[in-house]
């Protein structure tokens, strides 16, 4: 049978959506927020333990600063990006997408987020404020775990199609939003950069959304 004797289509259905919101000049909302952030560790300095790991000395603040005024410029910015979102999807606009949570995470040098997903919401995101280099990739994995269980040869040497990959890694930058479902397990690989003192810090923001109903 000849190539052009029957039809041959690709069809993708089930995907697993991740989008990246990148800010053009972000660098004062950046010290703003790294200000309140190293406020909030002065206040609290033992933070709460989460996905973070304590003894390695990473830090995680409470989980409402949404509700601060010092966060007001960054939630607006994440509201517009989750309008777009809804937008995107074809969500209802009786509801809009906003956030529930929302908490600073500090990660030193040898400290990372172990594997985790986020109950209890439709997306979670998270903002890079300060990302030195090789502070840490966030890493999502294939979220069907029984397609792990026997996995298909590829060709060596060549790139596979995204579609078939089983972890997709990104590179932290200050100024940029990455906001994925909440179901997805993901994790942070360790701090290894070279920098000293407090500029050696991974320091983000992370946020978890839901659909509430639209005044």
């Amino acid at each position: 049978m000849k190539d052009e004797d029957f039809s041959f289509v690709r069809r993708a259905y089930f995907p697993t959506m991740i989008f990246q919101i990148d800010l053009p000049n972000p660098e004062k909302l950046n010290e703003t927020l790294l200000n309140n952030i190293h406020g909030e560790r002065e206040r609290d300095q033992k933070g709460i333990s989460r996905s973070n790991i304590p003894a390695l000395g990473g830090w995680h603040s409470h989980n409402n600063l949404h509700k601060s005024e010092d966060y007001a410029e960054l939630v607006g910015v994440i509201n517009n990006a989750t309008d777009k979102l809804s937008e995107n999807l074809g969500y209802a606009e009786t509801h809009n997408l906003r956030i529930g949570t929302m908490w600073s995470i500090i990660n030193p040098p040898r400290s990372a987020n172990k594997a985790h997903v986020h109950p209890g919401c439709l997306w979670s995101g998270v903002y890079y404020i300060q990302a030195p280099e090789k502070c840490g990739n966030i890493e999502f994995v294939e979220p069907r775990t029984v397609h792990l269980m026997n996995q298909a040869k590829y060709q060596p040497n060549k790139k596979r199609p995204k579609e078939c990959w089983t972890k997709v890694r990104f590179k932290p930058v200050p100024g940029r939003m990455i906001i994925f479902p909440s179901w997805l397990y993901h994790s942070v690989d360790t701090n290894m950069t070279e920098e000293s003192g407090e500029a050696a810090n991974r320091i983000i923001i992370s946020f978890n959304l839901n659909q509430v109903k639209a005044k």
